[in-house]
């Protein structure tokens, strides 16, 4: 059981750091560092290990960011471990591929059932593929690219400029991949949205009228199509049909959704002075300003939270503090007035609703 525990963890600890092999193998006991809260609320965990690949003999210390199971999970191991010494090597050599199948194994045998674990499908899993998901999800997210090469340790830049460039071979196959979860993920939601509109539920912000007006002409479309044809069933891939194109221009913001429909309009891009520019810049976005962003009750919850932690910011500035508690009031006014503004959108439509 020791030995499917500690399996266990080094799952964990490999799928969730998109650490290589040799970086796992360097891992030492007393690896963690002291966990650090840069500011209240926010807490951030580290492990320490080296770069092997790419680098001169014996590697280069280096440390990665990981999330509270992965630190957990390290901890877990070195309590297992059977000489729990500092600097002592964590993990060795080992092969991932015969753990998991071992692990796999127990899982779908009558033990792993006795504890009411969820069967493993059968399937090659390798840590190369685990870092490619890893690469997969951080890569279409504002900022993804350079989080990806952070995280990942790439030692040449254009690795990772490849997911966003017009890179050849893996890389190709990779920026397609991403490219087609994007595309997908996009479809999903404003799908979602458009059923939302139907059920009353509006969104709210500078571009909520463009967008609603948007989905009742694809409404009126639906409705005279089915008028034209009334023994033809309308499915959800005819509303694709109609969706997709505006779904192409939907870039998804911390805190709402970015219809990119017209550049010259998108206050982001007036702001760094690239009118032109053929992506926006969500980093910049001011999406209670910005005349292309829309809300949703999806973003209400990020909304509250900023609203609660400005509020007990504003509660810690001493009298002395004018300037700073006047720009906190304002950024803290801003999230009540979009609060307020999903929470109007949603309960009075829903409430016209026969």
């Amino acid at each position: 059981m020791v030995g499917i525990v500690r399996t266990a963890a080094i799952i964990v600890l490999s799928a969730s750091s998109g650490m290589r092999s040799s970086e796992l193998m360097e891992l030492r006991v007393g690896c963690r560092r002291p966990i650090e809260e840069p500011i209240p609320g926010l807490t951030r965990y580290r492990i320490a290990s080296k770069i092997v690949k790419g680098q001169p003999l014996g590697g280069t210390d280096d440390e990665w960011v990981v999330i509270e199971p992965v630190h957990r999970a390290v901890e877990l191991i070195e309590q297992l471990h059977d000489d729990p010494r500092d600097d002592v090597l964590l993990l060795s050599r080992f092969s991932f591929r015969v753990r998991y199948i071992w692990f796999r194994n127990w899982v779908n045998s009558s033990a792993g059932e006795r504890l009411g674990l969820a069967p493993i499908p059968e399937g090659p899993v390798s840590l190369r593929m685990l870092r490619r998901t890893i690469a997969l999800e951080l890569a279409y997210r504002p900022g993804g690219v350079l989080a990806a090469k952070l995280q990942l340790k790439h030692i040449a830049t254009a690795t990772t400029e490849g997911y966003a460039a017009r890179p050849g071979g893996a890389q190709a196959e990779l920026l397609a991949e991403v490219n087609k979860h994007e595309a997908d993920r996009n479809l999903q939601l404003i799908m979602a949205e458009f059923h939302n509109y139907r059920n009353g539920i509006l969104p709210s912000g500078p571009g909520a009228r463009n967008l609603t007006e948007f989905f009742a002409t694809v409404d009126t479309d639906l409705n005279a199509e089915s008028t034209a044809a009334p023994k033809v069933q309308r499915n959800d891939r005819d509303i694709l049909n109609l969706l997709s194109k505006r779904a192409k221009v939907l870039h998804l913001g911390p805190a709402n959704y970015c219809w990119f429909t017209d550049p010259s309009r998108a206050l982001c891009l007036k702001l760094a002075g690239t009118p032109t520019a053929t992506r926006p810049m969500i980093g910049m976005c001011d999406s209670a300003r910005c005349p292309q962003a829309t809300h949703h009750d999806v973003h209400r919850p990020v909304w509250a939270e900023h609203a609660e932690r400005t509020k007990t910011f504003l509660g810690q500035l001493g009298k002395t503090r004018a300037t700073e508690r006047t720009r906190l009031q304002a950024d803290h006014d801003r999230a009540v007035r979009v609060i307020a503004d999903i929470d109007t959108a949603t309960t009075t439509a829903s409430g016209d609703l026969p």
